[in-house]
């Protein structure tokens, strides 16, 4: 049984259909993309996957259990996360502050434990170990605004682990790096690489031919490729595009 597996979805807004019997699974440790053009659907597909958007019809299971039209924070609490196009982090507080505050037992216990984190030494030294994960070690009390775009692209990632997903989500998170940048983002979700299942939304076909052990490519609302890197080389569609030029 896969570990998420979507079958038959469809998406509409109005009278334009936006995914079209989209179907996708992914496999415990595995790493699979999301690629295809500018207004493909990819990022709507995105969306439902995970819980942003209802589907209108088709099926979204993670471990075998119905999760479609759940909200995103009820996807969140059975082991699903993600990070976002657009980084959704707390300017205001420092690095540690934004991973402390999605670690799961102060989540539960929501800002009244918040207000007592002073006495909480425990949940800031696993804050701490995330940090160093994600290549962040000795910038745990720097305000998160003051932090380069890369180093904040990190610590989203750093936020969306300290859940402790078995799945996580990554939209487009080479979008407005340079070279140096990509590049240790690569080296970061490398070592992230069977420690869980991983799902990336990329434009980079070069980074996310690299690293993932099968792509889907998505065009008009449907997959209309599936495979590995190299099977999607050989693809005469994918040849005749640019996406597979890596």
């Amino acid at each position: 049984m896969p570990l998420f597996e979507a079958r038959a979805l469809q998406k509409r807004f109005g009278a334009q259909v936006v995914l079209q019997d989209v179907s996708l699974r992914v496999d415990h440790g595995e790493l699979c993309g999301i690629m295809g053009p500018n207004g493909a659907g990819k990022t709507t597909c995105f969306n439902v996957l995970t819980g942003r958007y209802k589907p209108d019809g088709g099926e979204v299971l993670f471990e075998g259990r119905s999760i479609g039209g759940r909200t995103p924070r009820e996807i969140a609490r059975l082991g699903i996360s993600r990070s976002f196009q657009v980084m959704n982090l707390f300017d205001e507080y420092s690095a540690i502050d934004n991973v402390v505050i999605a670690l799961p037992q102060v989540r539960r216990h929501g800002w009244s434990m918040w207000r007592d984190l002073a006495r909480q030494q425990s949940a800031y030294d696993e804050a701490a170990e995330l940090l160093a994960r994600v290549g962040l070690a000795g910038k745990e009390r720097a305000a998160s605004r003051r932090l380069s775009y890369g180093e904040r692209r990190a610590l989203e990632i750093g936020v969306a682990l300290a859940a402790r997903p078995r799945l996580l989500f990554l939209d487009e998170p080479t979008a407005g790096l340079g070279v140096e940048g990509t590049a240790r983002l690569f080296d970061l979700i490398e070592s992230l690489k069977r420690q869980l299942a991983i799902v990336i939304i990329e434009h980079d076909m070069h980074f996310l031919f690299r690293l993932a052990d099968r792509i889907s490519v998505i065009h008009w609302g449907q997959v209309i490729a599936e495979g590995t890197p190299a099977a999607l080389r050989a693809n005469p569609w994918v040849q005749r595009s640019s996406l597979g030029r890596t």
